[in-house]
């Protein structure tokens, strides 16, 4: 890889084997540089298979979850973002905790013009929880993000 492409990263490509995380940890989010910065686009990593703990009960939740960001700057390196996401597969957190953490650990990570964060979890007890996050970088996005929340957070299929 070009040493311009890869300062900073530590989890792609190093050629050793992939240590899991035990615990969250924010701090394995990596970002690089994006070479598109005039452009407005649409990034989307999806995760078939997120898991975290009941904080109450210590049971195990399953959900997909979904993060769409127009970069800026900065964006995160999916591998880390892999990584990262696993670590929630011992915390305790609600629903709606772990999609605020992660849309909050994202901007902190990356200060994109748009960010959306949004998890279909899995029903317990008849009832599935579908949290949505969504931030906006200034005026620009504003509208959007409080259209997408809302439609979002309504879907029902």
């Amino acid at each position: 890889m070009n040493t311009r492409e890869d300062e900073g990263l530590t989890q792609l490509g190093q050629g050793k084997a992939t240590r899991y995380p035990a615990e969250y940890d924010p701090a394995i989010l990596e970002a690089f540089t994006n070479k598109h910065q005039g452009n407005d686009y649409m990034v989307s990593l999806h995760c078939q298979e997120f898991t975290s703990l009941c904080p109450i009960t210590g049971q195990p939740d399953f959900a997909k979850i979904r993060v769409s960001y127009i970069p800026a700057v900065k964006m995160v390196e999916s591998k880390s973002l892999k990584l990262y996401l696993f670590s929630f597969r011992n915390h305790g957190d609600f629903h709606e905790d772990c999609i605020n953490k992660i849309g909050k650990d994202l901007v902190a990570l990356m200060e994109p013009k748009y960010l959306e964060v949004a998890g279909e979890f899995t029903p317990r007890g008849g009832i599935s929880i579908w949290p949505v996050y969504t931030y906006s970088k200034g005026e620009e996005y504003q509208e959007y993000a409080r259209q997408r929340l809302f439609a979002l957070a309504l879907k029902t299929n």
